[in-house]
Parts: C-alpha cells; structure tokens; sequence
C-alpha cells in the first residue's frame, strides 16, 4: 500500500509535526489526489495556536492544488461535467454543507451551515481515511466535495496565490456587497484576502486603494499590478495619516466602499470613517475571535452606512474564482505573491507566514 507524508496537529501545545499514513483507496463517488501545491492560511495558524475549537489529531491544509491519483468507482466528471482521468490537475472547496439544516435549506446558505464538514479543520484522524488536509502527500476526497478540472494553461503557482482568500471574495464581492462600476474601493489589509479584494474590485472596474503594510509588502503588491494607490498604516502606525490619505485621493467624501481584509479589530474604527456617507463597510477579515473593540455608532448613522459581514465560501464560488483566472492571471503578477517550501519544512513555513516574511507560502513534495 502507498504510505503519505502528512502535517499533523496532535494538540495545541506542541507545533505540528510530520507523520506517515498509509493511503487507502478512494471511496465510490470519491477520489484521490496527489497534492502538488497547499497554502498555508492564517486561519491554520490559529488552529494551530488553539484559537478555534477543532478535534484533534487532525492533518491540516485546506488549500490545495494537486493531480487526480485514483478514481472511486462511479466517479469520472469533476463537479462541473468536464471528464476527470488519473493525471488530472484539479482544485477542491475545502467543506461539504449538509443540506438538511436551517441556513442550507431554508435560508439557502450552505456557507452558515451548522454541520459544514471541512478539510485539515475539522476533520480527525479517526476518521474512514486519516487523509483529510492538503498538508499531506495526498488527500482523499469524499462523494459531495466540489472538484474542478483546471483548464489547460491554468499556472498552478498563480492559482495558490488567492487559493482560499479568492474564492472568499467571490462570495464577499458577488453576492454580500457586490462592487459598481466607477467605484472607489478601499481595503484595509494586504495580506492574500486583502489583495484578493483589491485585484477582483480592479476587475470589477473599481479604483482600488489599499491600506496596509508594511512598505516591503505594499511594494510586492504594486510591483504584481494590485491596488492604484497604496498607503502603509502598518510600518507607519500613522492611523489618522492613512485616513488623511483616503480622504485626499476620494476629494474629501471618503471611499463608496471599504472593506475590512486586515482581521485586527481596531481595523473596524478606522474603516467606518474611510466610508463616504452612504457609502458601504464589508467585513470579511475577522474569521477568528481577536477580541473586541470599540468604536462610534454614530459613524454608522451619520454616514448611513450599510454594514455587511460575510463568511467563508461554497464550491461555486471556487469554481467562479478558477474561471477567473486567466483574467486575473493577465492582468495581475498572482506567481510573484507566492513562496514555496518543502512539507518537510512546515514548521519554518509557518513561522515565515507568522512573522509576514512572505505574503503567501505553500507547501510541496
């Protein structure tokens, strides 16, 4: 039997490790898949630190980019149609919705999905395949998990770089607060969502101005062609400076639309005064509880702020995010974003993305 190197998470008090498991057959309706590329997330660093309640041991990753390794019985299209053979590259959505509860089936939100099953999340060794995170040599893919066939040219390394923060803001920007064209688009943080933010309002025919940091950082995003105007917040610490700034470029009124990628709380305060009134605040950045913080309602009112949060993605919004693609990958210099490092060398990869030495790393063979 084949054996995989796999990223384990055994508790929170020791860093995960690589282990080896055996790899069992795909299940009918299932698959296998050799994982090639898998991104490491910031949210993997908070499962990591204990920040969110998920069983372990798990192996993580809910990333990933790989080639078809062998076929469950009865499986031979990916999700949308396309024939699906061993040597495939395909991408995956990370989680299953249940269809049966309340926000699947009444609400028609699979991603408020009480039961979301999620891949190198929550989901433990115990289970039929340990395999369950792209952290691994392989993966094994279960019936109902959205797999698409990458068109042929597709950059494997470019895709990576907007792996699980592109397919998030498909949902944000498609459906929770959709961008206008002629827009002026704000985002607060320029890490993998924030940038992935900017580049899809940029398709959308926004002009973008991102907020982040610090300058080495801003200097990448400008360099791959992502935000008109950048303004560094973070090296600077001039908070009231940065809004100085928006307020200039926007003739004084502020932005019709910002949107919070930063994933600090403070960052929220700050956002609501970079709107216009009338204008419009997206929250997509606090995935994890990083506390609270405290900020003047009277900016929502005073400038009549629509206020939206929104939350993860499904399987169709990756596959709008892979058809994508080339136009972003045109447009946007997405392989420059990227670092690779070995699997073996997970845990200096994670350190690397905690210390924002890279903008986004992926793991390899």
């Amino acid at each position: 039997m084949t054996t995989a190197r796999a990223v384990v998470l055994e508790d929170f008090t020791d860093p995960p490790h690589v282990a080896s498991f055996d790899v069992p057959p795909p299940t009918p309706g299932g698959l296998t898949v050799a994982c090639r590329y898998a991104g490491i997330c910031g949210t993997d660093l908070h499962l990591a630190s204990g920040h969110l309640d998920v069983p372990t041991p798990l192996v993580l990753g809910h990333e990933g980019l790989g080639t078809v390794h062998a076929l469950g019985d009865g499986t031979d299209r990916d999700t949308g149609g396309d024939p699906l053979a061993v040597g495939d590259t395909v991408m995956w959505a990370s989680s299953i919705a249940c269809h049966t509860c309340h926000a699947c089936r009444v609400l028609r939100e699979p991603t408020l999905c009480t039961a979301r099953q999620t891949y190198g999340v929550n989901r433990p060794t115990s289970e039929a395949s340990p395999l369950r995170g792209s952290w691994a040599d392989f993966i094994s893919l279960e019936p109902g998990t959205t797999v698409i066939k990458l068109p042929a040219g597709t950059d494997p390394v470019a895709a990576m770089a907007f792996a699980c923060a592109g397919p998030t803001m498909v949902h944000a920007l498609g459906e929770r607060r959709p961008v206008r064209l002629g827009e002026t688009v704000v985002v607060q943080g320029s890490g993998p969502v924030g940038l992935a933010a900017a580049a899809l309002a940029q398709l959308a025919g926004a002009h973008v101005i991102v907020v982040g940091g610090p300058a080495a950082r801003l200097a990448t995003a400008r360099a791959a062609r992502i935000g008109d105007e950048h303004i560094d917040v973070v090296e600077s610490g001039d908070v009231q400076g940065a809004l100085a700034a928006v307020l200039d470029l926007t003739e004084g009124r502020g932005a019709d639309l910002v949107i919070e990628c930063a994933g600090v709380p403070d960052a929220v305060e700050q956002g609501t005064r970079m709107a216009r009134r009338g204008g419009s605040y997206l929250i997509v950045g606090q995935y994890t509880d990083s506390g609270n913080t405290s900020f003047n309602p009277h900016q929502i009112v005073h400038r009549q702020l629509d206020l939206v949060g929104s939350w993860a993605f499904t399987g169709t919004h990756l596959a709008e995010y892979i058809r994508l693609l080339p136009a972003l990958t045109e447009r946007f210099g997405l392989r420059s974003l990227v670092t690779a490092f070995p699997l073996d060398d997970v845990r200096h990869a994670m350190r690397s993305v905690r210390d924002g030495a890279v903008l986004k790393a992926v793991l390899t063979p």
